[in-house]
C-alpha cells in the first residue's frame, strides 16, 4: 500500500512538473533571449518554484482524496433526506465559507484597497483599508453562496441554465452603466477571482453529486454549471457595493 502510495505520488510530481514547465520556458525565453538578462535572484526562484511543485502535488492530491468526495456524499446525503432547507443552508454556506478563504480573493481586496486609499476614495489609514478589504471579501462572498443556492435550485428543477445565464448577463451590463466607474474594474476582476483553487473543486463536486443522486439528472448536463454563476453575481453585488459606499 505504502509502494501504491509513493508511486501515485511520483506520478502526479511529474504532472505537475509538465504543468508548470511551460510557465518556466516562457519566463526564461523572454528574460534571456528578448530582454536579454540574467535571471535575478536565481536561487531564490529555484526555490521558489520547487515549493510551488511540491505545493501543487499536494494540493491536487487532497483535492482527490478528500474534498471531492466528500462534496459529492455530503450532497448526495442532503438530496436523500430530501429536506430543501438544509440543502440550500449547505449550498449557500459551502459557497461563502470556501469564498472568505479563497487566497486570490483575499490578494485582489487588499491590492483594491490600498488602491482606494492612494486614489482618495477612502481614508488612507488601515482601519479604513481593512475595512473596505473586508466589506469586498463578505461582499462576494454572500454572493457566491446566492449564486450556489440558485445553481442548487436550477438543478433540483431542471430549469434551462442559459436563460439564467443570459438574465445574469443582462443584470451586469445594467449594473455597469450605474456603477462608479472605478468600481468596475475591481467588479469583473471580482467575478475571476471567486472561481479559483478553494471554491472551484467543492462547488463542482456539489453539483455532480447533486445531479448524480436525483432521478432524471444527467451529472454531465445539470451537474456542471454553479461555477458560472460562482463567477456572475459577484460582478453584480461588488458593483451594488461600490454605489452604496
Amino acid at each position: 500500500m505504502l509502494k501504491a502510495f509513493f508511486t501515485e505520488m511520483t506520478g502526479a510530481l511529474r504532472e505537475s512538473l509538465r504543468d508548470l514547465a511551460p510557465i518556466v520556458v516562457v519566463i526564461a525565453f523572454f528574460q534571456m533571449v528578448v530582454l536579454r538578462e540574467p535571471i535575478p535572484n536565481l536561487l531564490d526562484l529555484a526555490l521558489g518554484t520547487t515549493m510551488v511543485v511540491v505545493g501543487l502535488t499536494l494540493f491536487v492530491q487532497g483535492l482527490k482524496l478528500g474534498l471531492f468526495p466528500i462534496g459529492e456524499t455530503m450532497a448526495w446525503d442532503f438530496a436523500r433526506k430530501g429536506s430543501l432547507f438544509w440543502l440550500l443552508a449547505f449550498a449557500f454556506s459551502l459557497g461563502f465559507g470556501t469564498t472568505v478563504a479563497e487566497p486570490a480573493l483575499i490578494a485582489v481586496a487588499d491590492e483594491a484597497a490600498e488602491v482606494a486609499a492612494n486614489g482618495g476614495m477612502i481614508d488612507a489609514t488601515e482601519t479604513a483599508r481593512v475595512s473596505y478589504a473586508e466589506g469586498l471579501r463578505y461582499t462576494v462572498a454572500f454572493a457566491v453562496g446566492l449564486a450556489i443556492v440558485v445553481g442548487v435550485l436550477r438543478i433540483l428543477r431542471g430549469w434551462p441554465i442559459q436563460y439564467l445565464i443570459i438574465g445574469g448577463y443582462l443584470g451586469v451590463v445594467v449594473m455597469t452603466a450605474l456603477a462608479p466607474k472605478e468600481i468596475i474594474g475591481i467588479a469583473y476582476d471580482s467575478g475571476g477571482v471567486t472561481t479559483s483553487t478553494i471554491t472551484v473543486p467543492l462547488v463542482t463536486a456539489l453539483g455532480v453529486g447533486l445531479a448524480s443522486s436525483i432521478e432524471g439528472r444527467n451529472p454531465m448536463i445539470d451537474g456542471f454549471g454553479l461555477i458560472a454563476f460562482a463567477s456572475l453575481t459577484p460582478m453584480i453585488f461588488v458593483m451594488g457595493y461600490g454605489i452604496l459606499i
